[in-house]
C-alpha cells in the first residue's frame, strides 16, 4: 500500500521584509542578496507562533481534501523552531485545529518535511490509518543572528501541509544522513545547570555556506537520479521537480548536473527565502493550486538540510 496526497495547504505571515529594508539593519544590499541566493523578500512573523502558522496551513489542506479535523488519524510535524520543547508543535496544532489523534514531531532541519512524509507513509502502509496530516512549519526569525549577513538574509517564516490517505501515488523515497555539525549548527543554549562545564553556544543559526552548498548540489542530483533508476523511469519523464528553496544557484547547478531544463524546477525562493522544513510543502501547494499539475504527472520532491541530511521522493499525480 502506498499513499496519495488528497489536499495541500500553505500559510505565510503578512509581514514582508525586503532586501532594501534588511540592508538598513545589516551591511548588505539588494544586489548582493539577489546574486548570492536569489531572494528579493521574505515573510516574517510578528505575532504568530510556528504552530499557529502550521494550523492555518493545515486548515487549508483539510479544506482542499474535503475532510474535518475529526477525521484525522495521525499528525506528524517537522520543525526546528518550535516555540516550546514540550509540548510538541504537533500537539499544539492538534489542539488548534480540534483534532483527536496521535501527534508528534520530527527534526531533520530543512529535509524534515520529507522525513515526516515518509514516516507517515509507513504508518498508513501498515494499516489502521485513513487520513494523516503532515506539515513543516518554521519561525526561523527567532533563531537568526540579525547582525550576521551570511545567514539572516537567507531565511523566512511560513508553513506548508499535506493531507495524505492510502493510495498509489508515492512511488519511491530516499533518506540520507551524514553527520556534520560544522556545515550547519543550531545549539540549544547553555541552560542553567550548575554542573555542566562544557560551553554551549547561543540558540542561533551558524552556517558554513560553502560546505552546505557542495553537499546540497551533490545530494539533490544523486538522490533524484537514484530514485528514477529505482522505479524504471528517466529524468526526462519527470514533469516537475520541487526542490528545497535554499539558493537559486544550488537549484541551477542541480539542473545542470541532471541535464534538465531549470524551468522544470519549481522555484519561489525570490518571494519567501529559505523556510527550512516548510519550503517543499509551500512550494508544492503553490504548484498544485496553479493548475499546472495534470493527472499522471511525475513529480520529484527533494531537500537537504543540517545534519547533514537529504530526502527525496517521487509521486505520480
Amino acid at each position: 500500500m502506498s499513499i496519495q496526497v488528497v489536499g495541500t495547504g500553505a500559510y505565510v505571515p503578512e509581514r514582508i521584509l525586503s532586501n532594501d529594508e534588511l540592508s538598513q539593519m545589516v551591511e548588505t544590499s539588494d544586489e548582493w542578496i539577489r546574486q548570492r541566493v536569489g531572494i528579493a523578500e521574505r515573510r516574517i512573523s510578528v505575532s504568530e507562533s510556528a504552530a499557529e502558522m502550521a494550523a492555518k496551513a493545515a486548515e487549508r489542506a483539510m479544506e482542499a481534501a474535503g475532510i474535518t479535523a475529526d477525521e484525522l488519524d495521525l499528525i506528524i510535524g517537522a520543525t526546528i523552531s518550535s516555540d516550546s520543547i514540550c509540548p510538541t508543535m504537533s500537539s499544539y496544532v492538534q489542539g488548534l485545529i480540534g483534532a483527536h489523534c496521535p501527534a508528534f514531531d520530527v527534526n531533520s532541519a530543512c529535509s524534515g518535511f520529507l522525513y515526516a512524509l515518509d514516516t507517515a507513509a509507513a504508518f498508513l502502509a501498515r494499516g489502521g490509518y485513513r487520513y494523516a496530516l503532515v506539515f513543516g512549519a518554521e519561525r526561523l526569525s527567532k533563531i537568526l543572528n540579525w547582525q550576521d549577513r551570511s545567514t539572516c538574509v537567507i531565511f523566512g517564516d511560513g508553513a506548508g501541509a499535506f493531507i495524505i490517505a492510502p493510495g498509489e501515488q508515492y512511488l519511491a523515497s530516499k533518506l540520507f544522513t551524514q553527520f556534520d555539525n560544522n556545515a550547519l549548527d543550531i545549539p540549544n543554549g547553555q541552560g542553567s545547570s550548575p554542573f555542566y562545564e562544557r560551553e554551549v553556544g547561543d540558540a542561533l543559526v551558524a552556517m558554513s555556506g560553502q560546505e552546505t552548498f557542495k553537499f546540497a548540489v551533490r545530494r539533490l542530483a544523486e538522490d533524484v537520479q537514484q530514485l528514477c533508476t529505482e522505479i524504471g523511469i528517466t529524468l526526462d519523464d519527470l514533469t516537475w521537480i520541487v526542490p528545497h528553496q535554499a539558493n537559486t544557484r544550488i537549484i541551477e547547478l542541480c539542473a545542470k548536473r541532471l541535464k534538465q531544463p531549470v524551468e522544470k524546477f519549481y522555484m519561489n525562493i525570490e518571494r519567501y527565502g529559505n523556510t527550512s522544513s516548510a519550503s517543499v510543502p509551500i512550494s508544492f501547494d503553490e504548484l498544485a493550486r496553479s493548475g499546472k499539475l495534470k493527472k499522471g504527472d511525475l513529480i520529484a520532491m527533494c531537500a537537504f538540510g543540517g545534519g547533514l541530511s537529504s530526502a527525496s521522493c517521487i509521486l505520480r499525480w
